[in-house]
């Protein structure tokens, strides 16, 4: 039996992306012969992308896209952060932000049935998976096409922000997406943060309420009246409200003004924002990080 040295595997990654024990053990089955790993390799890894459509994918990237008054934002999942980085990764990600703003679909089935290089991009996306052996999805996206202007700003690859607005200073769109980066408001007014964000605060406020009445007690303190206690409640929720719509936050690069107030000064209105955060509400997995180790090491003893 040929020998099968580093440099063969390395050659044979170099040419599929596969990852180094595949390479290894298509080189072992194939006796050294680089061709026919190359065909264990397409055969193994084909199949690959269902039994990895299991895995969870809670790392990834955010993507947008725009082109004069349409634009989208795209969230597409990996499983570790290392790919996340790979070059195929981002082109995929930033090609699903073009297919949604130029095609419109209805949702992600739809988009992942939109042509790209003679493929679908669920073809695309498989072979990908095939190809680096991990888990990949598209979770989400949003499109925007408006009458006004649109603005975008990405903090790294992790935070996307998409803002529709209009007034004529461009420069105010893009600042007003990085601080929706930096301050991820839920909504654009209080009067649109959704009702279950609320009862949940108001849930909160109400179990500390009660926790400083039963210290009170113990201390031998007076309590408060119901009435005073409903006046804390509101004041802890218009209190959450305020700090959770962009308008009423105060502006990350001048904080004596609030987002309202500088958007009136530059005559400029936001109709609507999307925030995507990576991962985002995906439980991760958490791995035994020993018995991973331990089971890469007998691995490599097969």
């Amino acid at each position: 039996m040929a020998a099968i040295t580093a440099a063969m595997v390395g050659e044979l990654r170099a040419k599929t992306d596969a990852p180094m024990m595949e390479c290894k053990k298509a080189l072992t089955e194939a006796e050294g012969d680089m061709g026919r790993a190359e065909e264990i390799l397409r055969v193994k890894l084909g199949g690959k992308a269902s039994k990895a459509s299991a895995r969870i994918t809670a790392e990834g990237v955010v993507a947008s896209y725009i082109s004069g008054n349409v634009g989208a934002l795209v969230e597409v999942n990996s499983e570790t952060d290392f790919v996340a980085k790979n070059d195929d990764f981002l082109a995929l990600a930033a090609n699903a932000a073009k297919l949604v703003a130029e095609h419109n679909p209805a949702d992600v089935a739809a988009l992942l049935a939109l042509p790209l290089d003679g493929k679908t991009l669920d073809e695309v996306r498989s072979a990908l998976i095939g190809k680096i052996g991990e888990n990949m999805s598209i979770r989400r996206f949003q499109r925007f096409e408006t009458t006004g202007k649109l603005a975008s700003y990405l903090h790294g690859t992790r935070i996307g922000v998409m803002v529709e607005f209009e007034g004529a200073d461009e420069q105010v769109g893009k600042d007003v997406a990085m601080h929706i980066a930096a301050m991820k408001p839920v909504a654009l007014s209080s009067n649109e943060v959704p009702a279950e964000l609320i009862e949940k605060e108001r849930s909160v406020a109400a179990l500390k309420a009660q926790e400083d009445a039963d210290a009170a007690a113990a201390a031998g303190k007076p309590a408060q009246s119901p009435e005073i206690l409903a006046k804390r409640l509101e004041g802890s929720v218009q209190k959450y409200l305020k700090e959770v719509s962009l308008l009423n936050q105060a502006f990350v690069k001048n904080d004596k003004q609030s987002i309202e107030q500088m958007l009136k000064e530059k005559n400029t209105t936001v109709k609507a924002f999307t925030m995507y955060v990576v991962g985002e509400g995906i439980e991760k997995k958490q791995d035994d990080f020993a018995a991973e180790v331990a089971a890469q090491m007998a691995a490599s003893k097969q």
